[in-house]
Parts: structure tokens; C-alpha cells; sequence
């Protein structure tokens, strides 16, 4: 390849249009871009990458060489594993929908060019919202935890206050995600689990909420699976005290269990994934934020909304167009409260696609089988010698955690020797909840039958002998 070799795959590396491009902006060399970075802060030399593949057919073999090495959740394998990205079935409609040119290729667009993009995103805030009890639904954030971040920076702006509480169950990544996020703005801090029931100890609750708290954060279900029977007394804690009740919710859960609306919350957060979003390396997951249509809440969302209004005149049929613009970072720039940018619209279309298809009789149906059938894994899984499932009496909905340490094997061996019968484990909690001892996270959807319960009890079985 040797000087003057241009990439294929980067635009404008040829050396005639990138120096149109420089001499465009007024600089000599592209190197001059960087002068405002501190030495220190440069990496010297090249990096120690792998030489380039400018041959199409070699990056293809490439990829189809790494992609392999993946191990499967379908055919012969099943997947008990979730913690915040779980395994559940994709309706064929979805994916014809989702992957329909004019969607998936559409990406900024306006007013005028991305009519079917603005009505279909407007169908979804609406199903949103009469899922979670709720009138306005942003667009998709990029996921659970850039909602919760986002949801807890409008509380401090709308109740000028800095201090924010979150359970101490909840999710290692989540929970630095939401620090890392709001770091100049709020203080987080935990509330304390009860080990007796595994939910949010209202007393350490009622203790620590103050009037500097901006927000209490409850999850229901939450990240270890219970479900927050005492949400709407930490509700009213909070409302106490003069703070927000920010819920996180499993929106695959809202057929069965009340909409947040109902037990107090004031703004709704949660994962799109389980809503027809398949399972991706990185990926398909996407956020929502959910409020009630006050002007307080509405001034405050940092995401583009989308609006309906009728024709003008006397003109026939609707529009669909971006709403109270000048929230948003596109409006404000430099000066705005928090960033909005290229996020998970496609993903909020599948959503739409997923929850008209369902309709309320099908999502409770859903709802029904999921907790039928993850209670009915945790009895026999809690039935091997020496295993265990802490809080089996309280109610919990895909997720519950199994306790492994009497049988005196390690969740790592475990899940190693699940594999060797092609089922992936729970996730391990040793490390994240010390206090666990060696206890996983199982995860059951509707794609568990009895069949695949079964044959991850006799798996487990043989694995703690």
C-alpha cells in the first residue's frame, strides 16, 4: 500500500478532495485540527493495529470469522440469561416493518420529508403512554440507563434540588452509568435493601429522604427480579418530602402489574427491548421517558417530541411534526440543560409494531405466561439439593435470583458446565452483590416452555453434584 494509498472505506481520503476540504477551512494540514490537545494527552507513534483489509471480500471473511465464534440462543442452545437484555420473541411482522427502506434508511428528515417516520413515532408516545398510565413519551433514548440519567437531571432542574436516591439493588452499570452522568448536578445515594423481603427498605427510605432530595428512583420490577410491593408508599415518602418519584419499569410487565401512573409516579423510565427488539452484541436496547402533560415535565425533556395538529384551514387530515423545539439541544446548542442526539428511533417503530400487534389482551395474556412460567423454574430449581431461591414467597416477575453456595460450587463452574450442555446461565452476582454469596440472575420468558425448564433443572442438577 506504502504513501498515497487511499482507504476504500473512509470518505474523502483521496488527496485531492482532502485538500479542498483543508484549504476550505483555512488549515495546512489536517494535524493543525488536533493543535488544541495537550501533548500529554497525544498518543506517540502509531497504534499497534492489525495491517488494513482493503479488499471487500477480505473484510467479509473478517467479520463471518468473528461472528462465528459467537455462541448461539437459538436452535439447540437456550439462554436463561437477562439482567437488562433479555431473550423474547420477535413477532415476523416487526422485523418486516422495522426493516422497510423508508424507516430504517430515514434519519433526520422534518416536517415535509418524513410524514410515515413522524406518524409512526407519534403512534408509539401514544402506546407508550397508555401502556404506563402516562400522556407525553419522548422518543427513544439510546437506553434504560440515558433515560434514568436524563429523568433524574429534570427532577434536580424542575425541584431545584441535588440530591438523588436509587436502591441499593439496583444494577452495578446502571447505577455508575447514572453517577458518571449526573456527576456536576446531583449526588446519588442508596437506599438500603431488605434482606428479609430483597425490596427497598422504606424505613432506611423515610430516613434518608430530605428536603434536598430531588428524585427517589424505584424499580419495579427490579434488576435482582422482585416486585416493589411497598412502590406506592415510597411514592408518597417522596411526595413528602417534596421530591419526584421517578419509576423504572419493565414495560413487558405493564399487561399484569398497575401502571406506574397509578401507584405515584411522576416520571416513568424503562428498557424498549422486551417490546419486539431482538438481542444484539451491543445493542438493541432503547430508553424511554414518560410524564404527565405539565408544562413542568414538558419544559424539561431533553428529547425531541412528536406532536399531531390538524390541517390548517379547512383542509382535511392531520400533520405530524416535532414539538416545543427549542427544549432541545438542537435549538439551545451550547447552552443546553442535556444533550439529545442520534439515538433509537427505529427501535421505538418496532416497539409501536410490537404493542399495536399485542393489544391489551395480549400483553396481559404475555404478562400472565411470564410469571406462570418463571415461578414455575424457580419451585423446581429451589427444589435441588442445596440450591436455593431467596424471597420465593414474594411476588417477582421474569427475574429471580438462585443461591448456589451450599452446594459448594462457584456460579463461574456452574455456568461452564451449562454450557458444555449448550444452555447459558445466569448471570453471576458475586462479584457485583458480594453479600449474595454465589447466586445468579435467571431470567424465564415466554420462549421457556416446560420442556426448556426442564432441561435446565436436570443441567443444574448434574452441574452441583
Amino acid at each position: 500500500m506504502g504513501d498515497g494509498f487511499t482507504h476504500p472505506y473512509v470518505p474523502n481520503a483521496a488527496p485531492a478532495p482532502r485538500r479542498k476540504l483543508l484549504d476550505a477551512i483555512g488549515v495546512d494540514d489536517v494535524t493543525d485540527l488536533y493543535a488544541a490537545i495537550p501533548e500529554a494527552l497525544r498518543v506517540e507513534g502509531l497504534l499497534d493495529l492489525p495491517p488494513a483489509l482493503p479488499g471487500e471480500q477480505d473484510l467479509r471473511r473478517h467479520l463471518e470469522e468473528t461472528v462465528a465464534r459467537n455462541r448461539s440462543c437459538t436452535g439447540s442452545w437456550l439462554n436463561f440469561c437477562g439482567a437488562g437484555c433479555a431473550q423474547h420473541y420477535v413477532p415476523a411482522i416487526v422485523d418486516e416493518i422495522v426493516h422497510r427502506g423508508e424507516l430504517l434508511t430515514a434519519y433526520g428528515g422534518g416536517t415535509y420529508s418524513d410524514h410515515g417516520k413522524n406518524q409512526a413515532l407519534f403512534e408509539f408516545q401514544s402506546l407508550m403512554g397508555e401502556l404506563v398510565g402516562m400522556e407525553v413519551v419522548s422518543t427513544p433514548t439510546y437506553d434504560a440507563g440515558a433515560a434514568t440519567g436524563s429523568a433524574v437531571l429534570m427532577a434536580c432542574r424542575i425541584g431545584g434540588r441535588s440530591r438523588v436516591l436509587v436502591p441499593e439493588s439496583m444494577s452495578a452499570d446502571r447505577r455508575a452509568q447514572l453517577r458518571g452522568f449526573t456527576k456536576p448536578f446531583a449526588t446519588v445515594e442508596t437506599v438500603a435493601r431488605d434482606p428479609g423481603t430483597g425490596l427497598v427498605d422504606l424505613a432506611d427510605l423515610r430516613g434518608k429522604v430530605s428536603g434536598e432530595t430531588a428524585a427517589v428512583v424505584i424499580e419495579s420490577p427490579g434488576y435482582l427480579g422482585p416486585i416493589e410491593t411497598g412502590a406506592a408508599e415510597a411514592a408518597a415518602i417522596a411526595h413528602e418530602a417534596g421530591a419526584l418519584l421517578i419509576a423504572g419499569v419493565d414495560p413487558i410487565s405493564l399487561g399484569v402489574l398497575a401502571a406506574p401512573a397509578d401507584w405515584g409516579a411522576d416520571l416513568v423510565v424503562g428498557d424498549l427491548q422486551p417490546l419486539g427488539i431482538h438481542m444484539y452484541a451491543g445493542g438493541g436496547n432503547g430508553g424511554f421517558i414518560a410524564s404527565r402533560d405539565e408544562a413542568r415535565f414538558v419544559a424539561e425533556y431533553p428529547s425531541i417530541l412528536f406532536s399531531i395538529a390538524p390541517a390548517p384551514g379547512n383542509a382535511p387530515g392531520f400533520g405530524f411534526a416535532w414539538s416545543t423545539m427549542e427544549r432541545t439541544s438542537y435549538d439551545t446548542r451550547h447552552d443546553a440543560t442535556d444533550y439529545t442526539g442520534t439515538t433509537q428511533w427505529i427501535w421505538g417503530i418496532g416497539a409501536a409494531v410490537y404493542l399495536s400487534l399485542m393489544g391489551p389482551d395480549g400483553m396481559a395474556e404475555l404478562g400472565r405466561g411470564i410469571m406462570q412460567r418463571a415461578c414455575y423454574a424457580a419451585e423446581r430449581i429451589a427444589d435441588l439439593p442445596g440450591v436455593a431461591v431467596p424471597h420465593l414467597a414474594q411476588p417477582f416477575f421474569k427475574e429471580f435470583t438462585v443461591d448456589f453456595s451450599a452446594t459448594g460450587k462457584t456460579v463461574a463452574a456452574i455456568n461452564r458446565a451449562l454450557l458444555e450442555a449448550e444452555i447459558h446461565g445466569g448471570k453471576d452476582l458475586s462479584g457485583e452483590f458480594p453479600a449474595l454469596g454465589q447466586s445468579a440472575l435467571y431470567c424465564v420468558t415466554e420462549l421457556h416452555g416446560a420442556a426448556e425448564i426442564e432441561r435446565l433443572v436436570s443441567a443444574l442438577g448434574e452441574a452441583v453434584r
